[in-house]
Parts: structure tokens; sequence; C-alpha cells
């Protein structure tokens, strides 16, 4: 049997293996010294007074609502085009997630649409309504809180419209948070992702460009909220408390010292990673940029440097992608659907009443595109395997499913 071609792996030097003994070599393996060095050079990355290191993308998300002011009832607008927790961690907060759809360019949130539910949400009455979950429409006595936040997210690395997303912030007096989750590196415009909004949040999952195990980091301007995210991330503790004294309701957040020593090793190898990674997409580019029945990523003008997480090319209507995906895993190679719609997960169809349909563009982005193994270490020989069989099988299923058609 072939050897299988990994979807992501990290990569990890001699630098970062060394950083991580050098903890394991003392006794403080919690809130030293390597954290404070992390966030300091993620705050000089990202120009943001202050950087605060928790636990995951997710964790951070989840406190940038909660200094947002999201509470019960209260609404974030974001899009339904993402990974499930931009929108779970507003429901954290018993907020709820008004969705909006994408572009179908970039995928990522569509400003219009979010000019037009700010204006309309914030006026109330019909007009409103129908922004609202269907469930949540359908329930006319239900009364529900204030419009809060905006939290855009960057889709596979690109960012957003940022400036649109900060004036219709600045004209409504919404909070912006950028889910930067998957775009540490980015810029927009020359500015960094994460330099924005009032707040951003990066995560550093293994497939990501650069990795701290488990990890994230909030990054901000408001010498409060960095405060607030520092006590909440540490059960609630402020810096004065003594130990066992809680001022606030508070979470087990923390990023430890050998999570914390791999990511600023990872960080000063940044440029390095990033280059790596549009090397790779260079390489599958040249490869597959002549295939009629595939559409390669599309990088946005305002894009001034993409931070490659993902290389998800989009499918011709007459490809069967599960047929595809089935015949390159027979092939040793692996691949994903990204994204599944948020709003079609069961657990919110369940909840909030949605249904197909309801976001066009997000849906066919959905049904269409695969992400295809993508790594900074991958090999030049590796992307020639994956495009040749890609191609292959893509060929043959693209066929099989013409013919279905024709014969139906």
């Amino acid at each position: 049997m072939k050897k299988g071609v990994p979807m992501s792996a990290p990569d990890i030097s001699e630098a970062e293996r060394e950083a991580v003994a050098s903890v394991l070599a003392t006794s403080q393996l919690s809130i030293g010294p390597k954290l404070e060095a992390f966030e300091g050079s993620v705050s000089r990355l990202t120009g943001m007074r202050h950087a605060v290191g928790v636990n995951s993308g997710t964790s951070g998300l989840h406190l940038s609502m909660i200094a947002a002011g999201v509470g019960r009832g209260d609404m974030v607008i974001t899009t339904p085009f993402s990974f499930v927790a931009s929108a779970n961690c507003i429901l954290y907060q018993d907020g709820i997630p008004v969705f909006v759809d994408a572009e179908p360019g970039t995928g990522n949130i569509d400003p219009d649409q979010v000019a037009q539910a700010a204006s309309d949400l914030k006026h109330g009455g019909e007009r409103a309504r129908q922004w609202l979950p269907s469930r949540l429409r359908a329930a006319a006595s239900t009364r529900h809180g204030s419009l809060r936040a905006i939290l855009p997210v960057h889709v596979f690395g690109q960012p957003a419209n940022m400036y649109a997303m900060r004036e219709i912030g600045c004209m409504f007096d919404l909070v912006v948070v950028e889910d930067a989750c998957e775009a540490i590196g980015g810029q927009y415009r020359g500015r960094q992702a994460g330099s924005i909004g009032d707040a951003a949040v990066f995560a550093f999952y293994p497939n990501k460009q650069m990795t701290t195990g488990e990890g994230g980091m909030i990054v901000t301007n408001h010498d409060r909220w960095a405060d607030l995210f520092r006590s909440l991330r540490n059960q609630g503790r402020d810096v004065f408390d003594a130990w066992l004294n809680h001022s606030r309701l508070g979470y087990n957040y923390r990023l430890d010292e050998m999570s914390a020593a791999l990511g600023l090793a990872q960080l000063n190898r940044l440029d390095e990673l990033l280059s790596k990674r549009q090397r790779v997409v260079q390489w599958y580019t040249e490869r597959l940029k002549d295939i009629e029945w595939l559409e390669l990523p599309h990088v946005a003008e305002t894009t001034t440097r993409m931070s490659w997480f993902v290389f998800v090319v989009r499918l011709a209507p007459h490809v069967d992608r599960s047929r595809l995906m089935s015949a390159l895993q027979a092939e040793g190679i692996p691949s994903r659907p990204y994204f599944q719609p948020i709003h079609l997960q069961p657990f919110y169809v369940e909840r909030f009443g949605y249904r197909r349909g309801d976001f066009p563009v997000t849906e066919q982005l959905a049904r269409t595109s695969l992400a295809l193994p993508f790594f900074s270490t991958m090999l030049e020989s590796q992307v020639d395997r994956v495009s040749d069989t890609l191609i292959r099988v893509g060929r043959q299923t693209a066929i099989t499913r013409a013919e279905a058609q024709a014969s139906s």
C-alpha cells in the first residue's frame, strides 16, 4: 500500500525543542517569563498595546464576548461560513449569533449585508426581525437584547474587509472583534490582521501557520479589557488578589509555559513559516491553474499579505465531491470539505430553525470547496502526487457524474 500524504503537519525545529526543554528544566511551568515574552512578541507584531495568552482561540473569543458586554439575548453579527467556534462563543454568553452571508470571492463576511443588518437591527421593528433566526422571528412576543458587536472571520487566513467593519462599528456604536484565528501574520492594506478591531484573537492549533500545541492569544488596545482578560483566564483573580481570592466569575483558560515557549520560538520563525507555505501554494497553482473543473483560491486586492492556513479549491458543479474525496483517500490522499455551514450544523438547526437556502452563498461555497493536503514542510514531490492524483481521479469523477445526469 502506498504511503499516504498527511493532511497537515506542524513545522518544528530544534529551536522549538530546546525552548520547551529549557522550561522543563525549571520549576515554573505556568504564569511565568515565557508567557510574558510570547505576549510581548505578539504585541509587537500586531502593534497592539496588549496581548494576553489563553489556552485556545475559542477561549479568546469567549473572553472577547464578555468584554464586549454580550449577555442574555444580545446580538452579534457574524458569518455562517466559519469554524463553529466563532458562533459558539456568542452562545456561551447566552447571546444570539445574527448571521449574514459571505462574499462569493473570498468567502469572508459581506460588508454590505453587515451594514444593512446593523442598521435594521438598531432601528428595530419588522426590518430587524428579518435578520433573526426563523425560530426567534416567529416568536412575536420574544424580547431581545441589544446589538452589541460585529465578529468578522478572516477565512482561511485572508483578512475580511476590516475598514468597512470598523466604519460600521463606529456608525452604530458596535464593538468589532476580529476572529483572526486563521490569519496570524496576514495583512490587510498593509496593516497586520488583528490590528484594526477593538480586540482580535489568534489560535495556534497544530494545523495552523504556527503552533503552541493548543493555545491562543487576544490582542487589544483597551487597557481595562487587557486587565479583564488576564483576570478571567485565571479563575477571576485580579493582580491585587491573594491566590485564593476571586473578584469575578472566571475560567481556567491559562496558557502554560511550555506552550508559550514553543509559541515564542515559532513566532521568531513566522516569516520563514509563511514563506514556506507560500511556496507550496505556488507549486499547487502551477500544477492546477489550467484545470477547467477546478477554481483556485481568490486573493483580494486588499490582502497585501496572505497568511495561508489551508489550500482550498472549488469544484465545478458537475464534479461529485464525495466520490472524488473517496477516490483520493483510496490513493492515500486525504481531503476535507471546508467549511460545513454553521447554520446547518444539527445544534443550530434544532435551536434556531435554520434551513437550507437561508444563506445561499455560504451554502454554495460549502458544497464546492475542498481542502487539499497543505503544510509548510510539504515537499514538491508530495504536491506533484496530490495534484496528479486529483487531476486523474477528478476527471474520472466528473465524467461519471455527467454520465449519471445524462441517463437520468
